[in-house]
């Protein structure tokens, strides 16, 4: 019998394969309808920061938030995913950037802006976020319009000014003058947790499921979105840049104000295992169907990468 976290590992593995396939074939050469032409390099670069592996959590939440009311909903959950993944890596990409968090390796390669320039950069990225609005609305996600039109409104609420670009300015701001405990939790809901919260609730709006169930996975994102910000902080503290794929102890190096630097890395540990706790408990009333949802919120807490 496979163990619940061998099962986990499997769906990551089998979703991040099919997310990775959708992006491909949006990103691919052909000119679509109402499109004039796809510039080479343009391209190139966009898929140079949107192809590069990665276990694409975000999509991975928004098709098993999905799973949990039935499988008929299945493909078009896969490319709401999708596009949640495009605004994930639009922002990763132009966080790299010298402006932002100027890093130079991203999932152990160079950054868009390092293996092209900024300028190719900032437009791969402005080219990510409006894809994905493009995936929600095109005729091939096969959803209701006032389905795909409540995505798009809960998507652009998630990534913009109060979202995860407000919390990116909170956070850039943070680097100056150090915040309290109170404006950490609110920069990293922002920065970090506001799209997991929508990839969770994301999966409950393609299924059609009611606004009970949808409050249930809106609060268990921010619960795994709390963790999974916690948990980065940790690594950044702890882990080896061969490990993370990325530069670590920037968040130090800057003077940035971190949960983990305000409080330690012991109760960052205890901290980890409530926020498990209370993810299972927010999820108690889907009974075993909550099983990998269940073991996303351990693996969150006790990633090493």
């Amino acid at each position: 019998m496979t163990s619940p976290s061998a099962l986990f590992q499997q769906r990551l593995k089998s979703n991040a394969e099919s997310v990775e396939i959708m992006l491909a074939g949006l990103l691919a050469a052909d000119v679509q309808a109402g499109e004039i032409a796809r510039p080479e390099r343009l391209l190139a670069a966009v898929r140079h920061g949107a192809l590069n592996g990665g276990k694409r959590l975000r999509p991975f939440l928004v098709i098993e938030a999905a799973a949990l009311f039935g499988k008929e909903h299945a493909a078009s959950a896969v490319r709401v995913g999708a596009a949640l993944e495009c605004v994930h890596c639009y922002s990763l990409v132009h966080d790299d950037l010298p402006a932002m968090d100027d890093d130079d390796l991203r999932r152990g390669q160079p950054t868009v802006h390092v293996a092209y320039d900024e300028a190719t950069a900032i437009l791969a990225g402005d080219t990510l976020l409006t894809l994905a609005f493009d995936i929600i609305a095109a005729p091939e996600t096969v959803l209701a319009d006032r389905i795909k039109t409540e995505l798009v409104l809960a998507l652009a609420r998630a990534a913009g000014i109060g979202g995860m670009a407000g919390g990116q300015a909170l956070d850039l701001a943070a680097e100056k003058n150090a915040p309290g405990e109170a404006g950490i939790v609110l920069l990293q809901a922002m920065k970090t947790g506001a799209l997991i919260r929508f990839a969770c609730e994301a999966g409950a709006i393609v299924a059609g499921a009611d606004a009970e169930a949808r409050s249930l996975l809106r609060r268990y994102g921010e619960t795994v979105g709390l963790a999974f910000q916690l948990a980065d902080d940790l690594l950044d503290l702890t882990a080896d840049a061969q490990t993370m794929g990325k530069a670590t102890g920037k968040d130090v190096a800057r003077g940035k104000g971190t949960l983990v630097a305000l409080k330690g890395q012991d109760w960052a540990e205890r901290r980890l295992n409530e926020l498990v706790a209370d993810a299972e408990a927010l999820l108690a009333p889907f009974g075993e169907r909550a099983g990998i949802l269940i073991e996303t919120a351990r693996f969150v807490a006790n990633r090493r990468s």
